[in-house]
């Protein structure tokens, strides 16, 4: 396999990223984690389906908003544990004596209708794996 990197650091740069990949003959694709993606997912689904690449994300919400499937920590299980600590410190614990946590939760999602979509068989040991399958 070869591996395709391509940067998008503002919106008018999407367009040309997928251009590129298909150029490119990229068959998968990988979108990394940031908020700046995530404020944005509507448009990735809308493109990778465009382009016919199945993609897969960092979270749920993108495999919600019709993305393939997405891998990644549980924004949910983030925020109460930011609320447990802000809890903490709101009580009196001195933010350097609390300790750093980690994401314990992971989340994978499959989307059923964007991988018929997609002419894409999900097999059924996957599918066992996913921890959610949007139908």
């Amino acid at each position: 396999m070869q591996l395709v990197i391509v940067r998008a650091n503002v919106e008018s740069d999407f367009d040309v990223a997928f251009s590129t990949l298909v150029q490119q003959r990229a068959t998968a694709l990988l979108v990394g984690a940031s908020p700046f993606f995530n404020i944005r997912r509507q448009q990735f689904v809308v493109l990778a389906a465009r382009y016919s690449l199945p993609a897969i994300y960092e979270w749920r919400d993108f495999a919600a908003a019709g993305g393939l499937m997405s891998y990644g920590t549980s924004l949910a299980d983030a925020y109460r544990e930011a609320g447990v600590y802000a809890g903490r410190i709101l009580k009196g614990a001195k933010p350097a004596d609390l300790p750093v946590l980690q994401s314990t939760k992971f989340e994978f999602v499959i989307n059923l209708p964007t991988a018929r979509a997609l002419g894409i068989e999900i097999p059924p040991t996957l599918l066992a794996r996913a921890d959610e399958a949007i139908e």
